[in-house]
Parts: C-alpha cells; structure tokens; sequence
C-alpha cells in the first residue's frame, strides 16, 4: 500500500472513530439524564401502586383516552430486559477496550 493510500485510510478511520465517539458519548449523556426517570419506572413497575393503577384499567375506570402503556406487563417488563442486554453489551465493550486499547 503507497503511503498516500495508508493516510487517506487512516484519515477514512479517524473520521469514522470521530462520529461514533460523538454520537456514542450524546447517547450516553441522554442514557445517563434519564436514569432518575428509568429508577422511578422500575420503582413503580410491579409495587402495589402499579397493581392498583393495573386493576382500575382492567375495571375500565380509567379514561379511554389516557395513555396507559406503562400498565402493559409487557411493555416495561421488555424494557427492563433491554436494559439489563445494554448494560451488559456496555460492560463487555468496556472489558474489550481495556484489553485491547492501547494509549
């Protein structure tokens, strides 16, 4: 490979590295932001008051038009499962960067 070449692919690869970095440490400020409200969502998730909140929807005494998807079983239950794979997958990228990282 000419030497031209090597630096116009670096510079392809510094490019690249850039945006990932800047939009993966934007999606962590969001991440790391909403984690007072994701404490609150699982805090709320399976408590009494959740249950209560659940049993007047399945009653149909809530508003037909309230947004209620918080009291899908499913729907939270997916996300927190989602959250538990992200956490993981960002413990085994960290684990790979310390090992494989060399500055």
């Amino acid at each position: 490979m000419k030497r031209t070449e090597r630096i116009a692919q670096m510079e392809e690869c510094l490019e690249v590295s850039q945006e990932a970095i800047e939009a993966f440490s934007e999606a962590l400020d969001k991440y790391e932001a909403a984690q007072p409200e994701w404490k609150k969502l699982s805090d709320y998730y399976g408590s009494t008051k959740w249950m209560s909140d659940y049993e007047a929807d399945e009653a149909g005494k809530l508003p037909k038009d309230l947004k209620r998807g918080v009291l899908s079983e499913d729907t939270v239950y997916d996300l927190i499962i989602e959250n538990r794979e992200l956490v993981a997958r960002m413990a085994r990228l960290v684990a790979h960067a310390i090992e494989n990282v060399t500055i």
